[in-house]
């Protein structure tokens, strides 16, 4: 009961003084709102990332080439011509790689596309017919190109939804012919949209015989054979992952003559991409919470400062309530709890805040955020150690005050 009184006595001394309380409380109050925003918006971004790479494929392994180094410098992965289609072809014998369920070598690059008079510069991919399984890719008109397309190099050609969009604004796509680098191609199938700021929605895909020869041109990998820039492999079973992984690695190693030497190309799992990005969005997100946590260190000196006024203001009524019997433990206590008060009613406020700014953000379109409950415990926990913890010394102060010098202050 006496907790009580003393909080229905903090709330009375508070609302006293309405706008100091207020503007006091505005610190706790952004700095609340600003780690709930911040991490519901971090969460999001993983949220997102994670969405969009579990989407690019089902049991997804990705090969990349070596990288190209000169003078010293390496260029990064994927810079060296060292994936061959006969390495593609390899992986997809099940007696090489029996884990491995299907494979589709690409070849990728930017190229200009013209409809009538609209144009735009957009990624071109030249693959074979299982790499709308392996990437999971639907037809939401028409039809991926089959085997019969890439043995007669057709000039067939099928649109990303965003793609098909930009260049025929909602006319029917199938049929219709478009220039890629001036050569005409006929529109076979428009994709589902995949959505999440992919680059499935924005790329053009035609057989990969029709890539090198009318657009791409054949590049001789190093050691010889067709080159490509990237294999991608759907194992048989999320379980059976590291077992293609292994698979594919011991069999480009004894393909590219590989005994002592670092490995000239890298095999890398769906799940561990996942892991990496979402790592990496993991920190950043408590580091953007961190930098908001800063404005709440800020609110909870801006409580120690009205509460040391505070002090100032009542040391007559100190001195009254010690003559009359209050011990220096109540009052310590009635000033941690009018210094909590004040941080929780801010981080309530504050929570209000950040969900509302975290609602705007979803409303954009720009980022699906998630206000999760640990982002809001976290919120309310911290405001709370704030205002106990910039609580204690005024709280002290007061509680050391003399009786008879607090009654004769003026």
């Amino acid at each position: 009961m006496n907790i009580l009184e003393s909080v229905r006595l903090a709330i009375r001394g508070l609302s006293a003084n309405k706008l100091r309380s207020a503007l006091t409380m505005l610190g706790i109050i952004i700095g609340v709102g600003a780690v709930v925003a911040l991490l519901s918006i971090g969460q999001g971004a993983q949220a997102a990332i994670t969405q969009q790479i579990q989407g690019i494929g089902s049991n997804l392994i990705f090969v990349f080439p070596g990288a190209l180094t000169q003078g010293g410098m390496s260029f990064g992965a994927g810079s060296s011509a060292t994936l061959t289609m006969e390495d593609a072809a390899a992986i997809a014998n099940p007696l090489n790689c029996p884990d491995v369920y299907a494979v589709a070598p690409q070849q990728q690059r930017n190229a200009q596309i013209i409809y009538r008079s609209r144009n735009t510069n957009a990624s071109v991919v030249g693959t074979v017919p299982q790499f709308s399984f392996v990437r999971t890719l639907e037809a939401a008109d028409g039809r991926f190109f089959d085997e019969q397309d890439l043995n007669s190099s057709a000039r067939v050609a099928v649109l990303g939804a965003q793609l098909a969009m930009d260049l025929f604004e909602g006319e029917d796509a199938i049929g219709q012919t478009i220039r890629i680098n001036r050569v005409p191609f006929r529109v076979i199938g428009t994709l589902v949209e995949q959505g999440g700021g992919g680059p499935t929605d924005t790329s053009l895909y035609v057989p990969m015989t029709t890539a090198k020869s009318r657009l791409f041109g054949s590049t001789v990998a190093r050691g010889g054979g067709t080159s490509v820039q990237l294999i991608s492999v759907s194992a048989i079973s999320e379980g059976r992952i590291d077992a293609a992984v292994q698979q594919i690695t011991e069999l480009l190693r004894q393909r590219h003559k590989i005994e002592y030497d670092d490995d000239d190309f890298s095999v890398t799992g769906q799940k561990d991409i996942l892991g990496v990005l979402n790592q990496v969005t993991s920190i950043l997100t408590l580091f953007l919470g961190a930098i908001a946590a800063i404005s709440l260190l800020v609110g909870g000196i801006g409580i120690m400062n009205i509460m040391l006024v505070s002090v100032t203001e009542r040391t007559r009524e100190i001195g009254i309530r010690k003559a009359v019997g209050a011990k220096r433990r109540d009052i310590m206590v009635q000033f941690l709890i009018e210094a909590m008060v004040l941080s929780i009613l801010g981080g309530v406020v504050g929570i209000a805040f950040g969900a509302g700014v975290a609602a705007l953000v979803t409303a954009t379109g720009v980022l699906n955020t998630q206000v999760s409950l640990q982002a809001v415990a976290l919120a309310v926990t911290f405001s709370m150690a704030v205002g106990l913890f910039f609580g204690i010394y005024p709280a002290t102060r007061a509680a050391s005050l003399n009786p008879i010098q607090a009654l004769r202050y003026e």
